[in-house]
């Protein structure tokens, strides 16, 4: 069982222990806003998700256009010294 299933359960059970003898209907409101609870809950996470892979393919790139950089700074840096012997 997850800890999501087991926290909406132990909310279902304390808003119905709270509310003492609730009708069908206001249970089954409860567990529909409990559903989409876990719903907005299980998409933040996608999104999370989602968001973690970007940023390091981000970092990637960043670390590729570095690496050429310092290598472009290297090759002008050995063209200027060639150049100073001349």
């Amino acid at each position: 069982m997850s800890m999501k299933t087991v926290a909406a359960g132990i909310a279902l059970i304390a808003v119905a222990g709270l509310t003492g003898c609730a009708s069908t209907s206001e249970m089954q409101s409860l567990k529909d806003q409990i559903a989409t609870a876990q719903s907005t809950a299980d998409s933040a996470a996608r999104d999370a998700a989602d968001a973690k892979a970007a940023a390091a393919a981000a970092q990637a790139t960043a670390n590729e256009a570095k690496a050429k950089a310092d290598e472009t700074d290297d090759k002008i840096n050995r063209m200027f010294k060639k150049s100073m012997y001349k």
